[in-house]
Order: C-alpha cells, then sequence, then structure tokens
C-alpha cells in the first residue's frame, strides 16, 4: 500500500514536471494578418501551422530552440517563399522574423491567444 502511494506521488510529480517545462512558443498565436497560427511539437522542432484564415493548414514555419529564442525557416504563405527566421517570446508577444540573406528583414508580432 505504501509503495503503492510512493509510487503514485513520484509519477504525479514527474507529470507535473513535464508540463511545467513546456517552451513559450507552444500554442495558439494570432497572426499580423488577423489567422490564428498553431505553433506545436513536432520531431525535434516547432511547427507553426496556420488554423485560420485563407491558408488554413498550411504548414508555414519550422523553428527550433528553447528558453523563448527560436530560429529556422518561415514561408510567406501568399508568395509560397521561404526565408530564414526567428522567433522570440516576451510574455504573451511573440516576434516573429523573416529574412533573406540575413540582411533584408520583416519583422511582425503576434500575440498570444
Amino acid at each position: 500500500m505504501i509503495r503503492t502511494l510512493i509510487m503514485t506521488a513520484a509519477l504525479a510529480v514527474g507529470v507535473a514536471g513535464t508540463a511545467a517545462a513546456a517552451e513559450p512558443i507552444v500554442g495558439n498565436w494570432k497572426t499580423a494578418t488577423g489567422a490564428t497560427a498553431e505553433i506545436a511539437p513536432c520531431g525535434g522542432a516547432y511547427c507553426v501551422t496556420l488554423k485560420t484564415g485563407k491558408f488554413i493548414g498550411k504548414r508555414i514555419g519550422n523553428l527550433t530552440g528553447t528558453g523563448g529564442n527560436y530560429s529556422g525557416e518561415i514561408t510567406d504563405p501568399e508568395t509560397d517563399k521561404t526565408y530564414s527566421g526567428s522567433g522570440a517570446v516576451d510574455g504573451n508577444s511573440l516576434k516573429m522574423k523573416g529574412c533573406v540573406l540575413k540582411v533584408l528583414c520583416k519583422t511582425q508580432t503576434w500575440s498570444r491567444l
């Protein structure tokens, strides 16, 4: 009985620790165009997929990183061009940046839903 109680408590602590370790980029975000983008773990990265708007279901990004700073690729759904990209989370704000040759960059601020 005591062994079962200890095992259950250990499991509960492990599950709570896993939930608390979620990266701040994970979740639903309102994009600059007003669409909803979901950022979720996929493989060893975070996939950015549009959930509403004109391009619903389109995957527009693949980012890696931890602790609020991420880098990878961002695709403009309008032109279907892919750029070097990054994301930085600050509270409920996500600054998404896409660059051509790391010189010509465009930044958008998304807000957490």
